[in-house]
Protein backbone atom coordinates (compact mmCIF):
# COMPACT_ATOMS: atom_id res chain seq x y z
CA UNK A 1 0.00 0.00 0.00
CA UNK A 2 1.51 3.54 -1.05
CA UNK A 3 1.75 5.61 2.17
CA UNK A 4 3.92 9.05 1.96
CA UNK A 5 6.57 8.84 4.80
CA UNK A 6 7.86 11.49 7.03
CA UNK A 7 10.95 13.28 5.62
CA UNK A 8 12.13 13.39 9.21
CA UNK A 9 10.74 13.41 13.01
CA UNK A 10 7.75 16.19 13.32
CA UNK A 11 8.92 18.02 16.79
CA UNK A 12 5.75 17.07 19.27
CA UNK A 13 3.84 19.75 20.82
CA UNK A 14 0.43 20.14 22.68
CA UNK A 15 -0.52 23.90 22.26
CA UNK A 16 0.24 26.80 20.03
CA UNK A 17 2.05 28.62 23.13
CA UNK A 18 3.87 25.80 23.37
CA UNK A 19 4.80 25.97 19.95
CA UNK A 20 6.15 29.39 20.35
CA UNK A 21 7.82 28.58 22.79
CA UNK A 22 9.95 25.95 21.05
CA UNK A 23 10.55 28.24 18.13
CA UNK A 24 11.74 30.77 20.57
CA UNK A 25 14.04 29.04 23.21
CA UNK A 26 15.14 26.52 20.29
CA UNK A 27 15.91 29.11 17.28
CA UNK A 28 16.03 32.32 18.78
CA UNK A 29 18.06 34.37 16.34
CA UNK A 30 16.83 32.31 13.30
CA UNK A 31 14.98 34.51 10.82
CA UNK A 32 10.83 33.83 11.33
CA UNK A 33 9.73 36.49 9.09
CA UNK A 34 10.71 38.83 6.40
CA UNK A 35 8.73 41.34 4.80
CA UNK A 36 8.99 44.72 3.17
CA UNK A 37 7.60 48.28 4.54
CA UNK A 38 6.62 51.15 3.47
CA UNK A 39 9.88 52.13 2.04
CA UNK A 40 10.31 48.95 0.38
CA UNK A 41 13.26 47.99 2.87
CA UNK A 42 12.96 44.42 3.37
CA UNK A 43 13.02 43.70 7.42
CA UNK A 44 13.83 40.30 8.64
CA UNK A 45 11.77 39.47 12.50
CA UNK A 46 13.89 36.62 14.32
CA UNK A 47 11.59 34.21 16.45
CA UNK A 48 12.69 35.65 19.55
CA UNK A 49 11.91 39.27 18.60
CA UNK A 50 8.72 37.60 17.06
CA UNK A 51 7.53 36.24 20.52
CA UNK A 52 8.43 39.22 22.58
CA UNK A 53 6.11 41.09 20.14
CA UNK A 54 3.64 38.70 20.78
CA UNK A 55 3.63 39.02 25.05
CA UNK A 56 3.65 42.62 24.57
CA UNK A 57 0.61 42.70 22.60
CA UNK A 58 -1.12 40.23 24.39
CA UNK A 59 0.12 41.51 27.76
CA UNK A 60 -2.22 44.85 26.62
CA UNK A 61 -4.70 43.64 25.96
CA UNK A 62 -5.07 40.71 28.82
CA UNK A 63 -4.78 44.08 30.88
CA UNK A 64 -7.68 45.77 29.18
CA UNK A 65 -9.98 43.06 29.81
CA UNK A 66 -9.54 40.90 26.38
CA UNK A 67 -7.67 38.05 27.42
CA UNK A 68 -10.47 35.94 26.40
CA UNK A 69 -12.33 37.97 23.59
CA UNK A 70 -13.67 37.22 20.22
CA UNK A 71 -11.11 39.15 18.06
CA UNK A 72 -11.26 40.00 14.64
CA UNK A 73 -9.35 40.85 11.96
CA UNK A 74 -9.78 42.38 8.90
CA UNK A 75 -6.82 43.10 7.05
CA UNK A 76 -4.15 42.79 4.00
CA UNK A 77 -1.55 40.09 4.23
CA UNK A 78 1.08 41.27 6.57
CA UNK A 79 3.20 40.67 9.48
CA UNK A 80 1.37 43.01 12.00
CA UNK A 81 -1.63 39.98 11.13
CA UNK A 82 0.71 37.23 12.21
CA UNK A 83 1.13 38.74 15.23
CA UNK A 84 -2.33 39.56 15.74
CA UNK A 85 -3.22 35.91 14.96
CA UNK A 86 -0.72 33.77 17.48
CA UNK A 87 -1.17 36.28 20.33
CA UNK A 88 -4.93 35.65 20.46
CA UNK A 89 -4.28 32.05 19.83
CA UNK A 90 -1.41 31.62 22.44
CA UNK A 91 -3.59 32.82 24.77
CA UNK A 92 -7.32 32.16 25.55
CA UNK A 93 -9.16 34.30 23.06
CA UNK A 94 -10.90 33.05 19.92
CA UNK A 95 -9.56 34.52 16.41
CA UNK A 96 -11.77 35.58 13.86
CA UNK A 97 -10.40 35.67 10.37
CA UNK A 98 -12.63 37.87 8.23
CA UNK A 99 -12.05 38.65 4.27
CA UNK A 100 -11.04 41.84 3.33
CA UNK A 101 -12.92 41.27 0.10
CA UNK A 102 -16.48 40.93 1.35
CA UNK A 103 -19.10 43.48 0.83
CA UNK A 104 -19.34 45.88 3.84
CA UNK A 105 -22.82 44.34 4.53
CA UNK A 106 -21.57 40.72 5.24
CA UNK A 107 -18.48 42.59 7.24
CA UNK A 108 -21.09 43.66 9.17
CA UNK A 109 -23.02 40.61 9.73
CA UNK A 110 -19.58 38.82 10.63
CA UNK A 111 -18.24 41.08 12.68
CA UNK A 112 -21.86 41.00 14.91
CA UNK A 113 -22.69 37.15 14.63
CA UNK A 114 -19.27 35.90 16.12
CA UNK A 115 -19.86 38.51 19.09
CA UNK A 116 -16.22 39.79 18.68
CA UNK A 117 -15.25 42.46 21.36
CA UNK A 118 -12.15 43.70 19.58
CA UNK A 119 -11.04 44.28 15.78
CA UNK A 120 -8.01 44.65 14.32
CA UNK A 121 -8.26 46.25 10.92
CA UNK A 122 -5.35 47.58 8.40
CA UNK A 123 -5.41 51.34 6.86
CA UNK A 124 -7.63 50.48 3.80
CA UNK A 125 -10.74 49.01 6.37
CA UNK A 126 -10.47 51.97 8.73
CA UNK A 127 -13.04 54.53 6.67
CA UNK A 128 -15.23 51.27 6.73
CA UNK A 129 -15.32 50.52 9.98
CA UNK A 130 -15.69 54.33 11.02
CA UNK A 131 -18.40 54.82 9.44
CA UNK A 132 -20.41 51.74 10.68
CA UNK A 133 -19.01 52.06 14.58
CA UNK A 134 -22.92 52.39 15.43
CA UNK A 135 -23.56 49.12 13.64
CA UNK A 136 -21.15 47.43 15.90
CA UNK A 137 -22.82 47.25 19.16
CA UNK A 138 -20.36 44.55 20.22
CA UNK A 139 -16.86 46.27 19.08
CA UNK A 140 -15.34 47.73 22.10
CA UNK A 141 -11.62 47.97 20.59
CA UNK A 142 -10.90 49.08 17.44
CA UNK A 143 -7.20 48.43 16.69
CA UNK A 144 -5.39 49.62 13.86
CA UNK A 145 -1.92 48.30 12.17
CA UNK A 146 -1.35 51.99 10.74
CA UNK A 147 -2.35 54.17 13.16
CA UNK A 148 0.15 56.49 14.47
CA UNK A 149 -1.84 58.11 17.68
CA UNK A 150 -4.49 56.50 19.63
CA UNK A 151 -8.07 57.96 19.01
CA UNK A 152 -11.07 57.57 21.39
CA UNK A 153 -11.30 53.68 20.83
CA UNK A 154 -10.03 53.57 17.87
CA UNK A 155 -6.02 52.24 19.08
CA UNK A 156 -3.06 52.24 17.44
CA UNK A 157 -1.26 48.87 17.11
CA UNK A 158 2.11 50.36 17.58
CA UNK A 159 1.33 52.59 20.89
CA UNK A 160 -0.33 49.11 22.29
CA UNK A 161 2.72 46.66 21.60
CA UNK A 162 4.78 49.75 23.50
CA UNK A 163 2.56 49.98 26.63
CA UNK A 164 3.02 45.99 26.91
CA UNK A 165 6.40 46.49 27.18
CA UNK A 166 6.30 47.81 30.63
CA UNK A 167 3.66 45.27 31.51
CA UNK A 168 3.91 42.36 33.84
CA UNK A 169 3.24 39.56 31.30
CA UNK A 170 2.23 36.52 33.79
CA UNK A 171 -1.53 37.38 33.54
CA UNK A 172 -1.28 36.86 29.98
CA UNK A 173 0.92 33.79 30.40
CA UNK A 174 -1.38 32.32 32.50
CA UNK A 175 -4.24 32.15 30.20
CA UNK A 176 -5.19 28.60 29.26
CA UNK A 177 -8.15 27.42 27.15
CA UNK A 178 -9.48 24.24 26.62
CA UNK A 179 -8.19 22.01 23.82
CA UNK A 180 -11.32 20.81 22.75
CA UNK A 181 -13.13 24.63 23.09
CA UNK A 182 -13.77 27.09 20.45
CA UNK A 183 -10.06 28.57 19.38
CA UNK A 184 -10.77 29.91 16.05
CA UNK A 185 -13.93 30.88 14.10
CA UNK A 186 -13.71 30.99 10.45
CA UNK A 187 -16.48 31.86 8.30
CA UNK A 188 -17.31 29.87 5.01
CA UNK A 189 -20.03 29.99 2.34
CA UNK A 190 -18.46 27.41 0.31
CA UNK A 191 -20.60 26.69 -2.47
CA UNK A 192 -23.58 27.23 -0.92
CA UNK A 193 -24.41 31.02 -0.39
CA UNK A 194 -25.06 31.67 3.06
CA UNK A 195 -21.71 32.03 5.48
CA UNK A 196 -21.30 29.37 8.18
CA UNK A 197 -19.26 29.73 11.06
CA UNK A 198 -16.62 26.83 11.31
CA UNK A 199 -15.68 26.10 14.89
CA UNK A 200 -11.64 24.76 15.23
CA UNK A 201 -10.54 24.33 18.35
CA UNK A 202 -7.01 24.07 19.33
CA UNK A 203 -6.71 20.38 19.19
CA UNK A 204 -7.97 21.17 15.73
CA UNK A 205 -4.97 23.31 14.85
CA UNK A 206 -2.47 21.50 16.65
CA UNK A 207 -2.83 17.77 14.38
CA UNK A 208 -3.95 19.78 11.64
CA UNK A 209 0.03 20.76 11.57
CA UNK A 210 1.72 17.49 13.40
CA UNK A 211 0.35 15.57 11.40
CA UNK A 212 0.21 17.61 8.23
CA UNK A 213 3.92 17.94 8.88
CA UNK A 214 4.16 13.65 9.19
CA UNK A 215 2.81 13.48 5.33
CA UNK A 216 4.39 16.71 3.26
CA UNK A 217 7.81 18.17 3.33
CA UNK A 218 8.06 22.08 3.42
CA UNK A 219 11.93 23.63 3.50
CA UNK A 220 13.65 26.47 4.85
CA UNK A 221 12.43 29.57 2.97
CA UNK A 222 8.96 29.67 1.96
CA UNK A 223 6.93 32.85 0.30
CA UNK A 224 3.18 33.60 1.63
CA UNK A 225 0.75 34.64 -1.18
CA UNK A 226 -2.43 33.40 -0.58
CA UNK A 227 -5.35 35.19 2.14
CA UNK A 228 -4.75 35.22 5.78
CA UNK A 229 -8.50 34.47 6.37
CA UNK A 230 -8.21 31.18 4.55
CA UNK A 231 -6.97 27.94 6.70
CA UNK A 232 -5.30 26.94 3.68
CA UNK A 233 -2.94 29.88 4.68
CA UNK A 234 -3.02 30.67 7.93
CA UNK A 235 -3.05 26.92 9.15
CA UNK A 236 -0.92 24.96 6.47
CA UNK A 237 1.57 27.70 5.74
CA UNK A 238 1.50 30.02 8.50
CA UNK A 239 1.40 27.89 11.73
CA UNK A 240 3.47 25.12 9.57
CA UNK A 241 6.55 27.25 9.10
CA UNK A 242 6.67 28.67 12.24
CA UNK A 243 6.58 25.30 14.31
CA UNK A 244 9.25 23.96 11.72
CA UNK A 245 11.11 26.76 12.07
CA UNK A 246 10.93 27.95 8.33
CA UNK A 247 11.40 31.73 7.29
CA UNK A 248 8.04 32.90 5.89
CA UNK A 249 8.88 35.51 3.12
CA UNK A 250 5.15 37.51 3.01
CA UNK A 251 4.14 38.65 -0.13
CA UNK A 252 1.79 41.79 -0.12
CA UNK A 253 0.29 42.20 -3.46
CA UNK A 254 -0.16 39.29 -6.10
CA UNK A 255 0.90 41.46 -8.34
CA UNK A 256 4.72 41.30 -6.90
CA UNK A 257 4.83 37.55 -6.50
CA UNK A 258 7.75 37.03 -9.74
CA UNK A 259 9.32 39.87 -8.49
CA UNK A 260 9.32 38.86 -4.90
CA UNK A 261 9.95 34.99 -5.63
CA UNK A 262 13.28 36.44 -7.33
CA UNK A 263 13.84 38.31 -4.01
CA UNK A 264 13.20 36.20 -1.26
CA UNK A 265 14.18 32.81 -3.52
CA UNK A 266 12.06 30.85 -1.42
CA UNK A 267 12.16 26.99 -1.57
CA UNK A 268 8.93 26.52 -1.23
CA UNK A 269 5.10 28.12 -2.06
CA UNK A 270 1.41 27.21 -0.85
CA UNK A 271 -0.34 28.06 -3.61
CA UNK A 272 -3.91 27.42 -6.04
CA UNK A 273 -3.95 25.73 -9.04
CA UNK A 274 -5.54 29.00 -10.79
CA UNK A 275 -2.12 30.28 -9.61
CA UNK A 276 0.10 27.61 -10.54
CA UNK A 277 -1.62 27.84 -14.08
CA UNK A 278 -0.65 31.68 -14.50
CA UNK A 279 3.13 30.56 -13.67
CA UNK A 280 3.17 27.47 -16.29
CA UNK A 281 1.19 29.69 -19.01
CA UNK A 282 3.80 32.33 -18.56
CA UNK A 283 6.70 29.92 -18.95
CA UNK A 284 5.40 27.75 -22.06
CA UNK A 285 4.32 31.36 -23.51
CA UNK A 286 8.31 32.49 -23.22
CA UNK A 287 9.06 29.13 -24.63
CA UNK A 288 7.55 29.31 -27.90
CA UNK A 289 7.69 33.34 -27.81
CA UNK A 290 12.10 32.00 -28.16
CA UNK A 291 11.09 29.42 -30.74
CA UNK A 292 12.68 27.31 -28.08
CA UNK A 293 10.03 24.26 -28.19
CA UNK A 294 12.54 21.78 -29.31
CA UNK A 295 15.13 22.79 -27.10
CA UNK A 296 12.85 22.18 -24.02
CA UNK A 297 11.46 18.95 -25.38
CA UNK A 298 14.65 17.36 -26.33
CA UNK A 299 16.30 18.78 -22.38
CA UNK A 300 13.37 16.76 -20.90
CA UNK A 301 14.23 13.58 -23.20
CA UNK A 302 17.44 13.90 -21.57
CA UNK A 303 16.93 14.79 -18.57
CA UNK A 304 14.70 11.87 -17.86
CA UNK A 305 16.83 9.44 -19.22
CA UNK A 306 19.30 10.48 -16.95
CA UNK A 307 17.19 10.26 -14.14
CA UNK A 308 16.77 6.65 -14.51
CA UNK A 309 20.38 6.36 -14.09
CA UNK A 310 20.18 8.33 -11.11
CA UNK A 311 21.65 11.45 -12.21
CA UNK A 312 19.71 14.98 -11.89
CA UNK A 313 20.68 17.66 -14.16
CA UNK A 314 17.48 18.87 -14.13
CA UNK A 315 18.41 22.05 -12.31
CA UNK A 316 21.27 22.99 -14.77
CA UNK A 317 19.05 21.80 -17.87
CA UNK A 318 16.32 24.32 -17.46
CA UNK A 319 17.61 27.01 -14.61
CA UNK A 320 16.54 29.29 -17.02
CA UNK A 321 12.92 28.42 -16.36
CA UNK A 322 13.55 27.57 -12.73
CA UNK A 323 15.37 31.49 -12.28
CA UNK A 324 11.56 32.75 -12.23
CA UNK A 325 10.80 31.39 -9.08
CA UNK A 326 14.25 32.87 -7.63
CA UNK A 327 16.32 29.56 -8.16
CA UNK A 328 15.84 27.87 -5.03
CA UNK A 329 12.32 26.03 -5.41
CA UNK A 330 12.09 22.70 -4.75
CA UNK A 331 7.93 22.56 -4.36
CA UNK A 332 5.21 23.89 -4.74
CA UNK A 333 2.45 22.71 -2.44
CA UNK A 334 -1.62 23.09 -4.07
CA UNK A 335 -4.86 23.21 -2.55
CA UNK A 336 -8.05 24.43 -3.42
CA UNK A 337 -8.61 22.59 -6.27
CA UNK A 338 -7.34 19.69 -8.06
CA UNK A 339 -4.26 20.15 -10.62
CA UNK A 340 -4.12 18.77 -13.79
CA UNK A 341 -2.09 16.20 -14.26
CA UNK A 342 -0.12 17.82 -16.84
CA UNK A 343 0.70 20.70 -14.89
CA UNK A 344 2.31 18.32 -12.35
CA UNK A 345 4.15 16.73 -15.01
CA UNK A 346 5.72 20.35 -16.83
CA UNK A 347 7.06 21.12 -12.87
CA UNK A 348 8.51 17.73 -12.20
CA UNK A 349 9.97 17.82 -15.56
CA UNK A 350 12.05 20.87 -15.33
CA UNK A 351 13.11 19.60 -11.28
CA UNK A 352 10.11 21.35 -9.00
CA UNK A 353 8.14 18.93 -6.98
CA UNK A 354 4.10 19.93 -7.55
CA UNK A 355 2.10 18.22 -5.03
CA UNK A 356 -1.89 18.22 -4.96
CA UNK A 357 -4.04 17.51 -1.57
CA UNK A 358 -7.73 17.57 -0.47
CA UNK A 359 -8.73 20.05 2.43
CA UNK A 360 -11.66 22.07 3.67
CA UNK A 361 -12.15 24.41 6.10
CA UNK A 362 -14.18 21.94 8.34
CA UNK A 363 -10.99 19.82 8.43
CA UNK A 364 -8.61 22.37 9.52
CA UNK A 365 -8.33 22.21 6.55
CA UNK A 366 -6.06 19.19 5.42
CA UNK A 367 -7.52 15.78 4.57
CA UNK A 368 -4.84 14.48 2.55
CA UNK A 369 -1.57 15.94 0.57
CA UNK A 370 0.31 13.63 -1.63
CA UNK A 371 4.45 14.11 -1.24
CA UNK A 372 7.43 14.03 -3.13
CA UNK A 373 7.93 9.93 -2.48
CA UNK A 374 4.43 9.17 -3.28
CA UNK A 375 3.74 12.04 -5.87
CA UNK A 376 0.60 10.97 -8.01
CA UNK A 377 -0.91 13.59 -10.20
CA UNK A 378 -4.12 11.91 -10.64
CA UNK A 379 -5.08 11.61 -6.66
CA UNK A 380 -4.91 14.02 -3.93
CA UNK A 381 -3.05 12.22 -2.17
CA UNK A 382 -2.76 9.97 1.23
CA UNK A 383 -5.03 10.81 4.23
CA UNK A 384 -3.26 12.47 7.19
CA UNK A 385 -2.28 9.65 9.87
CA UNK A 386 -5.07 10.74 12.46
CA UNK A 387 -8.28 10.35 10.18
CA UNK A 388 -10.67 7.71 8.80
CA UNK A 389 -11.96 7.77 5.47
CA UNK A 390 -14.69 6.12 3.70
CA UNK A 391 -16.92 6.42 1.03
CA UNK A 392 -20.65 6.88 1.86
CA UNK A 393 -23.31 5.14 -0.73
CA UNK A 394 -20.99 4.53 -3.57
CA UNK A 395 -22.23 3.89 -6.75
CA UNK A 396 -20.83 0.72 -9.34
CA UNK A 397 -17.72 2.91 -9.68
CA UNK A 398 -17.14 3.05 -6.39
CA UNK A 399 -17.67 6.86 -6.19
CA UNK A 400 -20.17 8.42 -3.57
CA UNK A 401 -19.82 11.19 -0.44
CA UNK A 402 -16.62 11.37 1.03
CA UNK A 403 -16.79 10.87 5.09
CA UNK A 404 -13.67 11.77 7.28
CA UNK A 405 -13.56 11.36 11.14
CA UNK A 406 -10.67 11.92 13.45
CA UNK A 407 -8.85 14.99 15.25
CA UNK A 408 -8.68 17.75 12.53
CA UNK A 409 -12.32 17.40 12.12
CA UNK A 410 -14.21 20.87 13.24
CA UNK A 411 -16.51 21.20 16.21
CA UNK A 412 -19.47 22.37 14.56
CA UNK A 413 -21.02 25.55 13.06
CA UNK A 414 -21.45 28.60 15.09
CA UNK A 415 -25.10 28.83 17.04
CA UNK A 416 -26.44 26.75 13.74
CA UNK A 417 -26.73 23.46 15.70
CA UNK A 418 -29.31 22.09 12.31
CA UNK A 419 -26.21 22.63 9.74
CA UNK A 420 -24.38 20.85 12.03
CA UNK A 421 -26.50 18.00 12.63
CA UNK A 422 -26.98 17.99 8.79
CA UNK A 423 -22.53 16.81 8.34
CA UNK A 424 -21.59 15.54 11.89
CA UNK A 425 -22.80 12.07 12.34
CA UNK A 426 -21.86 9.89 14.81
CA UNK A 427 -18.55 11.37 14.60
CA UNK A 428 -17.89 11.63 10.75
CA UNK A 429 -17.85 14.63 8.58
CA UNK A 430 -19.67 14.83 5.52
CA UNK A 431 -17.76 16.68 3.24
CA UNK A 432 -20.32 17.04 0.31
CA UNK A 433 -17.14 16.38 -2.30
CA UNK A 434 -17.66 13.17 -4.32
CA UNK A 435 -14.78 10.93 -5.34
CA UNK A 436 -13.82 7.43 -4.56
CA UNK A 437 -10.98 5.48 -2.32
CA UNK A 438 -7.95 3.34 -5.14
CA UNK A 439 -6.62 0.27 -3.42
CA UNK A 440 -3.45 2.14 -2.58
CA UNK A 441 -5.72 4.34 -0.25
CA UNK A 442 -6.12 7.71 -2.25
CA UNK A 443 -8.41 9.85 -2.71
CA UNK A 444 -9.65 10.52 -6.28
CA UNK A 445 -11.90 13.88 -6.43
CA UNK A 446 -14.86 13.72 -8.91
CA UNK A 447 -17.03 16.50 -8.25
CA UNK A 448 -19.13 18.77 -5.63
CA UNK A 449 -22.31 16.64 -4.54
CA UNK A 450 -24.17 19.86 -5.50
CA UNK A 451 -22.90 20.16 -9.37
CA UNK A 452 -23.83 16.37 -10.14
CA UNK A 453 -25.70 16.29 -13.04
CA UNK A 454 -28.52 13.45 -13.49
CA UNK A 455 -29.42 12.74 -17.31
CA UNK A 456 -32.39 10.95 -18.07
CA UNK A 457 -30.82 8.49 -19.00
CA UNK A 458 -29.83 7.73 -15.39
CA UNK A 459 -25.94 8.45 -15.87
CA UNK A 460 -24.26 10.38 -13.56
CA UNK A 461 -22.27 13.20 -14.52
CA UNK A 462 -19.29 15.09 -12.88
CA UNK A 463 -18.52 18.29 -14.22
CA UNK A 464 -15.23 19.09 -12.77
CA UNK A 465 -14.29 16.37 -14.69
CA UNK A 466 -15.10 17.29 -17.84
CA UNK A 467 -14.10 21.10 -17.42
CA UNK A 468 -10.59 19.93 -16.44
CA UNK A 469 -10.10 17.86 -19.84
CA UNK A 470 -11.55 20.89 -21.50
CA UNK A 471 -9.15 23.49 -19.74
CA UNK A 472 -6.39 21.59 -20.78
CA UNK A 473 -6.81 22.89 -24.20
CA UNK A 474 -3.95 25.89 -24.25
CA UNK A 475 -6.39 28.73 -25.26
CA UNK A 476 -9.30 28.19 -23.33
CA UNK A 477 -9.45 30.20 -20.08
CA UNK A 478 -12.83 29.09 -18.06
CA UNK A 479 -15.24 26.52 -19.12
CA UNK A 480 -18.83 25.55 -17.27
CA UNK A 481 -20.40 22.34 -17.71
CA UNK A 482 -24.13 22.06 -17.14
CA UNK A 483 -27.26 20.55 -18.00
CA UNK A 484 -29.50 20.83 -20.64
CA UNK A 485 -33.33 20.48 -19.98
CA UNK A 486 -35.91 18.82 -22.17
CA UNK A 487 -39.52 20.93 -22.05
CA UNK A 488 -40.45 18.48 -19.29
CA UNK A 489 -37.55 19.32 -17.18
CA UNK A 490 -35.36 16.76 -17.23
CA UNK A 491 -31.41 17.37 -18.32
CA UNK A 492 -30.82 15.16 -21.48
CA UNK A 493 -27.60 16.31 -22.77
CA UNK A 494 -24.96 18.44 -21.67
CA UNK A 495 -23.48 22.27 -22.43
CA UNK A 496 -20.25 23.64 -22.37
CA UNK A 497 -19.45 27.28 -21.84
CA UNK A 498 -16.07 27.86 -23.16
CA UNK A 499 -14.24 31.09 -22.17
CA UNK A 500 -10.70 31.28 -24.42
CA UNK A 501 -7.95 33.20 -23.59
CA UNK A 502 -7.23 36.92 -24.45
CA UNK A 503 -4.06 35.99 -26.47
Amino acid sequence: MKQNKPAYTVQKFNTIREMTELARNESPDKIAYRYKDDSEQVISVTFRAFYDVTENLGAALTDMGYGQAHVACISENSYSWITAYLTILKGAGVFVPIDKELAAADKLHLLNDSESTVVFFSEKQESFLRENKDKLPNIRCFIGFDLVQDDGDFLSYAQLIEKGKAMDKSAYDGLRSDEHALKMLVYTSGTTGMAKGVMLTEHNLVSSVYYGLQVSQVYDVGLSVLPYNHVYESVCDILVAHHLRSTLCINRSMKDIVKDLKLYQPSYIYLVPALAEVLYASITRNIKKQKKEKTFARGVKISRFLLKLGIDLRPKLFKELRDVFGGRIVKIVCGGAPIRPELGKFFDDIGIILTGGYGITECSPLVSVNDEHCNDFHTAGSRLPCLEWRIDNPNTEGIGEICVKGDVVMKGYFKNPEKTAEVLKDGWFYTGDYGYITEDDQIVLTGRKKNIIVLNSGKNIYPEEIELIIKNIHYISEVVVRGLKNENGDEFSLLAEVYLEEE
